[in-house]
């Protein structure tokens, strides 16, 4: 979705009654944010939205990125959010083969989660690890894409299929149109 890097479009201030809204989506997606929210989308703080290209809508905090939206989909956070507070995500690992195809920003494929270096929750031991008390994970839910050996996420998406399907095709598209690391909304100067 932001393979290219862009401009962005017109800035506007959220008004205040539109920021509760989003500050409770925010919490109903992502309970496990809910004691970080005030220093994430503090009240006392204008928060702004940026038209991107596509339909994408970007909350912003002063310079800063925060969440984006394409039109009615899911609210994502921005990557530098989820690095900030990476358990508070669910997420799944690919194997180092996978890295450089997803940096480039193909489609996430399932083979890159499913082989020895990749990870899919769905056991109790992956509960700890994951985040999501070791269920599986369904389609349409937000991911957050680590690298096998790498610190840091390095792409948030929507699955296109859940993870136990996954398991059982061991093929086909898991991930498209995600947000990856070095992307056009990872470069955006918002300044």
């Amino acid at each position: 979705m932001f393979k290219k890097d862009f401009t962005a479009g017109s800035k506007t201030k959220v008004k205040s009654s539109a920021q509760r809204a989003i500050r409770a989506k925010v919490v109903e997606t992502y309970p496990r944010l809910e004691p970080h929210i005030d220093e994430i989308l503090p009240k006392k703080e204008q928060l702004d939205l940026v038209k991107l290209p596509d339909r994408v809508s970007l909350y912003s905090l002063g310079n800063e990125g925060l969440f984006w939206q394409h039109m009615n989909d899911p609210i994502i956070p921005h990557l530098k959010v989820i690095h900030r507070y990476p358990w508070a995500f669910q997420r799944l690992r690919i194997d180092r083969g996978a890295i450089r195809f997803v940096l480039s920003g193909a489609t996430l494929m399932v083979p890159g989660l499913t082989s020895p270096g990749g990870r899919l929750p769905g056991t109790a031991e992956d509960s700890e690890v994951y985040g999501n008390g070791g269920t599986d994970i369904a389609a349409g839910e937000v991911v957050v894409v680590e690298a096998e050996g790498k610190e840091n996420a390095c792409m948030v998406g929507v699955l296109k299929m859940g993870t136990k399907e996954m398991k059982e095709k061991k093929k086909g598209p898991g991930i498209e149109n995600g947000h990856y690391v070095g992307d056009g909304l990872w470069k955006l100067d918002l300044s």
